[in-house]
This record gives structure tokens, sequence and C-alpha cells, in this order.
């Protein structure tokens, strides 16, 4: 899959340590990707007219007000086993009301609102997840306000449903394919941590770019299920594996970012994620790509 230079210049900011990044660097960067640097400028042009990127007197970026916004959700892969709580078996439920009819900009954001915090589609209007996550009711509606859920929908707290819709609420999810992914993820990444040391820097850049940022992808978008309907303890080793793999990454990178005199904090990764982090970004700041 490739890797567009919108996406590509906002991972790789994301990764400076309250830093900025020359042109020159992230044109090179882009190209080890196959990223042309024409590409790179138009991107770069587009994304600070967005305000998503800015420019300092030295003609370098860094990310705009709009992306600093939402680094410490795209970041919350790293404690994911902070953010849960044990289930009581109670549900966090989504009332959407359709009136006034919703415009599909806004129905839009309602939906990604929804997805990104894992909720399903009991019943008609009706969006449940399992209430775990930390905070409750109240911390997932103002994590819904601000991925963009619609102002009219309710958000609840339901403590039980009749045994048909219990037993249909269980299988909203499927606990064995994301057991397989997290089976597959660790796999790949433990194979490819191994690999990286011996191979040449920029094809273990490349690999450690592509690969973790396909992992970190799968993270964030987690359900954050609990038991029984998905497997905590192998969500967490992937977790505990992926941040093994962030610190063999940054190796690969580090030489390349000092330089250019550029502070990081992670390894580069691809920011493919909830549908582009581009798309995560306009979206927590009510627009659309």
């Amino acid at each position: 899959m490739s890797i567009s230079a919108k996406s590509f210049v906002l991972d790789l900011l994301l990764t400076l340590r309250d830093g900025s990044m020359p042109v020159r660097g992230l044109v090179d960067a882009a190209r080890m990707l196959d990223i042309a640097e024409n590409s790179t400028r138009v991107a770069l042009a587009r994304l600070l007219a967005a305000g998503q990127i800015e420019r300092d007197e030295r003609g370098q970026y860094r990310l705009g007000a709009q992306s600093q916004a939402v680094r410490g959700r795209v970041e919350s892969w790293r404690t994911l086993e902070r953010r849960t709580v044990t289930w009581d078996g109670s549900w966090v439920g989504v009332i959407a009301n359709q009136t006034p009819r919703p415009t599909r900009r806004a129905r839009q954001l309602h939906e990604r609102a929804l997805r990104f915090l894992g909720l399903r589609a009991l019943d008609a209007g009706l969006a449940i997840r399992p209430n775990n996550l930390r905070g409750g009711v109240d911390q997932v509606r103002i994590d819904l306000g601000h991925l963009g859920l619609s102002d009219s929908a309710l958000v609840c707290e339901i403590r039980a449903f009749d045994d048909a819709r219990t037993a249909r609420a269980h299988t909203l999810w499927d606990g064995a394919e994301l057991a397989r992914g997290y089976r597959e993820s660790l796999r790949t990444i433990t194979q490819s941590a191994a690999r990286l040391p011996r191979l040449p820097v920029v094809d273990a850049m490349r690999e450690s770019f592509t690969l973790g940022g396909r992992v970190i992808r799968q993270l964030v978008l987690d359900p954050l299920l609990p038991e029984p309907l998905a497997p905590v303890e192998l969500r967490n080793q992937l977790v505990e594996a992926m941040r093994s793999y962030d610190r063999v990454g940054r190796d690969c990178w580090a030489q390349f970012m000092r330089g250019l005199g550029v502070p990081h904090r992670q390894a580069p990764r691809d920011s493919r994620m909830v549908a582009q982090r581009h798309t995560l970004i306009t979206a927590v700041s009510g627009g659309l790509a």
C-alpha cells in the first residue's frame, strides 16, 4: 500500500520532541519511502494552508495547533492497558436523534466518532459498547464529543438488556478475528525486530515505518473489549511487543535525525490509522479532509 505525502509529513513531524524539521529533511525522508520531492512540497503547502503545520522564521516546519491537539490520542496505543477497568456487565449506549435530519458531513463525523470508540449498532438508532473504559460514560461522552458526535445524541449507561439483546450484543464484535490479528502482528514485529539490525539503513527505516504504522493503526482502532469478548492478555502482549519494536525502529532512524539536528520522540511510522491521521485531525477539529 502506498503512503501519501500528506500522511507521511504529519507522521514524521509528530515524532519530533517539541522541535521542527527543515524541508530538506522532510524531502529526503519521504524519498526513502518512494515519495517524490514534488509530492512532498505540494503536501507541505496544503498542510500549511490548512493550519495543520506551521513554518518558523528559519523555514522549518512543525505541527500546527490542530495536529497537536490530537497528539495524546494518537499516542494512546502505548498505554492501552491503562485505559480500561474491570467490566461490570453494563454498557455505554448512544441513542441517535435524527431530527432534524443531519447533513452528510455531520453524519460522517457522527459515525466516525462511534467507530473510534468501538461502538456497534445493536438496534436502529442505538449503538453500544461494554462500559469498561476508564472514566466510564462521562469520559466516553467527552471523547465522542471531541470526535464529532452529533450534539443531539444521547450518551447513557445501560445496566441490562433482555436476554435476546444481551446475546446479540455479544456477537457485535468478532473476538476470534481480533485474536488472530493480535497473533499475526506479534509474529510479524518479532521477526522484523530480529531482522532490522541486519538490513541496510534505508531498508530498515522503511520497514520500521511501514510495519510499525500498520500495527499502531491496529492498536489505535482496537475497541478495547473486555473478557470474554476479546483476549485481553494477548492484546497486552502485543502492546508490550510494539513498545519494544518502537525502540528498535527509533534506533534505525536515529542517525538520520541526528544529521539534521532534530530531536525525536520515537521511530517515525506510517500514519495510515483511523482512515489516515489527517482524517482524525480534521474530524476532531470539526471538518472533513
